[in-house]
């Protein structure tokens, strides 16, 4: 790997150009940061430097700030750690250098590369170069003077927009916006750069210093005005994420009392966020998606993936065709084959449903929409499957149909293609009983809506090929997904994990809590839904069936609840029929059904569970605990069955696959914070009064009277599911 370094080159023409070199995207680490100084104040003492042109090797500008530098603060708690750039370099070494600086962007100038290029007194960029600040996703704010640049140049709206949404733009727009100066082709950026430099240095062209400007700001009435309404909508959309507020805040400060006042409140508050939880778990979970794609023994190995042309998907229903939207919106065609043409016509329209929704939302052109569609072709028998590289089945829960399905593909499909199955819950050695190619079976477990849901679960049995691990994982990454690869159990990794979810709501419910207020207590603690709504949403049927298997596998830790059944009695089916625990119409939010309360009381009294007959008396956070609580207790076991390479894997499975929010962490990660003793003690005690449910499992009682954190490696077992 090559050095980070950054380099200097004076031209005869008096132009210095300082160039970024740290691949693949010129991140801003500490050494390039110290280089980065150094050039500037040697072309600023030399005499026969006129002007600098500021750039980055390799088609990129920079992709922005080291986030290792996060991880190391976050590790050791030094904030100390974060480099002094916004003052040090951006202002008083770029900035108010006595020598004009351009930057010269191709590809990538996003975060702090951007606000490098913020602050040269002009930007020219080469087509295809990406523009924004990203910084809110990792529960910061943009730290090297963005807060005040860039609504200095887009206006005080557009600069809001790009901040809180982490929205990037592309060059056109930023043209458009003021935030670059000119537009060329990328074999003429340097020498544009170079001559406009020039020009600046001779005043032939403004010498701009970027905080000094405030004719974009507007008035100070208009400007609190836009702040105001972004706090509100920040309130609404990012509750409990701080950076959002502290953004704003930092904004309004360079508005009233300029903009260096505002550069200095920002660089405080930086390290202040760095610190936060939020950053903590938003900067985890950037890299916990990051190590996925190392698997051992089987990325480490030296295989190549196959590449896959032909993919067969059996089944259409909303599962199959939500695969085959996916598969066929990357390129890779898609035999959709189903057991009659009532069912097949009905899956393919869904996925042209599927595509055209995309177009209407502006997220596809309708020319890829037209060049997906015709990546698709309807069967109704395996003559279509003799060329296939793999084919996922998509079909119902039900073992018989799935083996049936698997013996006829093996002797249908060549001797390559990988036999996949999208089965939720089942275990894959019986799914493939039948077969004689164990190697080649393999889950694809994808997450409903399959086409939008960014989960791939990817199973493995003891017998799966580390090259049909590996072909899965190159299809997954193609079709946009991330794959997680995962051992063969009961539900797998995310269901197995997420299984205590439902039931501890329905224990909550039994012992005399509010269903609604389970609902708004688990939305508060940011989870798209509450779990009574998700039920609503997902079909009682998909719940039930599901929670059988769960019971069977796993029967001293389940708890059976009447309620499904005695709202399927009483004519409800949730969403399906408009009617569940809420009232579920067209055009309107779900709300609340009075009427679904005497259901609850009937089941209370079959389940009598409720301590002396009273309902319990429970705060917010312990709802959150009673709940989340024992999936932890559930993870400890997927950890210590070695059912995931890594803590991390789950923490990503849990925000991706159960939108579990991203800013805590993911599940281990923010027991971690919580603090496995407490988790401990606190299922210890419901276990002595509501049962075996919230019984603490051996490892987490372990590591809770050790003091070692949940996510400490495991020592790895020779049983271990999810390694070769």
């Amino acid at each position: 790997m090559a050095q980070p370094r950054v380099t200097i080159d004076v031209g005869n023409d008096g132009v210095a150009v300082i160039t970024i070199s740290n691949p693949p995207v010129n991140a801003l680490s500490l050494p390039i940061i110290t280089g980065l100084k150094d050039k500037f104040d040697e072309a600023a003492r030399r005499e026969d430097v006129k002007a600098i042109v500021l750039t980055g090797k390799g088609g990129r500008f920079s992709g922005g700030f080291d986030i290792n530098v996060f991880e190391k603060v976050h590790k050791t708690g030094d904030a100390s750690l974060m480099p002094d750039v916004s003052v040090d370099l951006v202002v008083n070494t770029i900035e108010d250098c006595r020598k004009p600086v351009v930057a010269a962007v191709k590809g990538l100038a996003l975060g702090g590369g951007l606000e490098l290029a913020l602050g040269c007194h002009a930007r020219i960029a080469a087509p295809k170069a990406q523009l924004g600040l990203p910084e809110l996703t990792l529960g910061v704010i943009p730290g090297f003077g963005g807060t005040q640049r860039l609504p200095r140049l887009v206006g005080l709206p557009k600069a809001v927009e790009m901040m809180l949404l982490s929205k990037s733009i592309m060059y056109e727009e930023g043209k458009k916006l003021g935030l670059i100066d000119a537009i060329v082709a990328s074999e003429e950026l340097l020498k544009v750069s170079r001559l406009w430099a020039l020009d600046i240095a001779a005043r032939r062209k403004p010498w701009v210093r970027t905080l000094h400007r405030t004719d974009k700001i507007g008035s100070l009435a208009e400007a609190r005005e836009v702040l105001k309404t972004a706090r509100q909508q920040a309130k609404k959309t990012a509750p409990n994420m701080p950076q959002h507020q502290v953004c704003l805040d930092v904004i309004e400060e360079g508005v009233i009392h300029g903009g260096y006042s505002g550069v200095l409140k920002e660089a405080k508050v930086f390290k202040d966020l760095v610190l936060s939880d939020t950053s903590k778990g938003l900067v985890h979970v950037f890299f916990a998606q990051r190590a996925t794609s190392k698997v051992p023994n089987v990325t480490d190995v030296g295989l190549k993936p196959r590449v896959v042309k032909k993919v067969a998907v059996i089944g259409g229903g909303l599962m199959g065709s939500g695969i085959a939207t996916a598969i066929i919106l990357s390129n890779i065609f898609v035999v959709l084959k189903e057991v009659n043409s009532e069912y097949l016509l009905q899956g393919i329209k869904r996925i042209e449903a599927n595509v055209r929704g995309l177009v209407t939302r502006g997220k596809l052109t309708e020319d890829k929409a037209n060049k997906a569609l015709s990546m698709l072709k309807g069967v109704l028998d395996y003559s279509e499957f003799r060329d296939v590289d793999m084919v996922i089945e998509a079909v119902i829960e039900s073992v018989p149909l799935k083996q049936k399905i698997f013996s006829e593909i093996e002797k249908a499909c060549p001797p390559h293609c990988i036999l996949a199955t999208n089965t939720s819950s089942i275990d894959l050695n019986i799914v493939g009983a039948k077969t004689s190619s164990q190697d080649r079976i393999i889950g694809a477990h994808f997450f409903s809506p399959a086409h939008v849901m960014p989960l791939l679960e990817i199973v493995r049995t003891e017998k799966t090929s580390a090259q049909a691990i590996l072909d899965l994982m190159a299809v997954g990454k193609s079709i946009k997904k991330v794959p997680v690869v995962v051992g063969n159990c009961t539900g797998f990794a995310v269901n197995r994990t997420f299984f205590p979810y439902t039931q501890g709501s329905h224990i909550l419910a039994n012992l005399g809590v509010d269903v609604f207020r389970i609902d708004m207590a688990i939305s508060s603690f940011g989870l798209p839904i509450g779990p009574f709504m998700l039920q609503d949403v997902a079909g009682y049927g998909v719940g039930a069936a599901v929670g059988k298997i769960f019971a069977q596998a796993f029967p001293d830790r389940t708890f059976k609840s009447p309620l499904v059944d005695l709202l399927v009695k009483s004519g409800r089916n949730g969403k399906n029929n408009g009617k569940g625990y809420y009232i579920h119409e067209k055009g309107s939010k779900p709300r609340p059904d009075p009427l679904v309360l005497p259901i609850i009381e009937e089941c209370r009294r079959l389940t009598n569970i409720m301590p002396g007959g009273k309902p319990i008396s429970v705060t917010d956070k312990e709802i959150v605990e009673m709940i989340f609580f024992p999936v932890v207790n559930e993870a400890c076991r997927v950890l210590e069955e070695g059912v995931v390479v890594r803590a991390s894997d789950l923490d990503i499975a849990s925000v991706l696959g159960m939108s579990f929010p991203s800013y805590r962490g993911g599940i281990v990660f923010w027991a971690d914070t919580v603090g496995a003793k407490h988790v401990y003690t606190s299922l210890k005690k419901w276990s002595e009064l509501y049962g075996n449910f919230y019984k603490p499992s051996r490892f987490l009682e372990e590591r809770a009277m050790k003091g070692i954190p949940l996510s400490a490696p495991v020592s790895s077992s020779p049983t271990s599911k999810s390694r070769l």
